[in-house]
């Protein structure tokens, strides 16, 4: 069995947690706990690029993060259905890695796969925690109920009122690296894209500037130069010791 994550990301898409929370990935990695992704395709209906492409991109991407673990689960783009079998997968590698907090993506988003992922994270990790849901790892042995403590939201492309805003300042540039370690996808001017590869959204320089505006934006709000705005799943959020909790000092409005 592989040693458990401190952290655990799931995601619809390649390149969703380096867009979303990416920041945060690199402050966790960066204080020395193991964190990993699980994405649940390859992206392949997307624009630009090939499914193989992606999966290079993603581990380049895992390399800059500083990730413990990285994986693929196949599911279908464009149809990642709530079913009991792509359940099982997921409930898989929540077993598999036992992290303690879980990163998702919003339930409510412009493109159907997010929220769609969204659910389908939140119904496997519920079934992830009963006994009775019996599954069997990669070693061909049973595994073991396990459910994270925490599971939080990272915001898409329809904001929402943020439970946590974490400062990404002094990461900033790592996190826009591994973002555009996806140059198929993002604007990258070493990537030049083929003749049947249209300028999209994201791949637009601009779309960089309003990742930019949204961070400083959230990261204003607590008294930093860049946040990333996340949503607890399960609040309220129990406090033992306060001044842990609010050791980080922001402008008082």
């Amino acid at each position: 069995m592989p040693e458990p994550l401190d952290v655990l990301a799931l995601a619809a898409h390649p390149d969703d947690v380096e867009l979303c929370a990416g920041g945060t990935i690199c402050r966790l990695t960066g204080a020395g706990h193991r964190v990993g992704i699980v994405d649940y395709t390859r992206g392949e209906l997307g624009s630009r690029g090939t499914p193989e492409g992606r999966m290079e991109e993603a581990q380049r991407a895992a390399d800059i993060l500083g990730l413990s673990a990285r994986e693929n689960l196949g599911l279908p783009d464009g149809n990642i259905a709530n079913t009991k079998a792509n359940q099982r997968k997921v409930i898989e590698a929540v077993r598999t890695y036992r992290p303690r907090i879980v990163l998702i993506n919003s339930l409510e988003c412009r493109h159907p796969d997010h929220g769609a992922a969204a659910q389908l994270s939140i119904d496997a990790m519920y079934y992830a925690g009963l006994r009775m849901v019996e599954t069997t790892g990669a070693d061909g042995k049973a595994q073991e109920p396990w459910r994270p403590s925490h599971v939080l939201h990272y915001m898409q492309a329809i904001e929402f009122e943020p439970t946590f805003v974490v400062d990404v300042s002094d990461v900033w540039e790592q996190r826009i690296e591994a973002l555009q370690a996806f140059q198929s996808q993002f604007f990258n001017p070493d990537y030049e894209p083929g003749d049947d590869e249209p300028e999209t959204f994201i791949s637009n320089p601009t779309f960089f500037e309003w990742i930019e505006g949204r961070a400083r934006t959230y990261g204003y709000k607590v008294g930093a130069t860049f946040g990333e705005p996340l949503l607890y799943r399960h609040g309220p959020v129990g406090v033992d010791d306060l001044m842990t909790v609010l050791k980080k000092d922001q402008p008082y409005r």
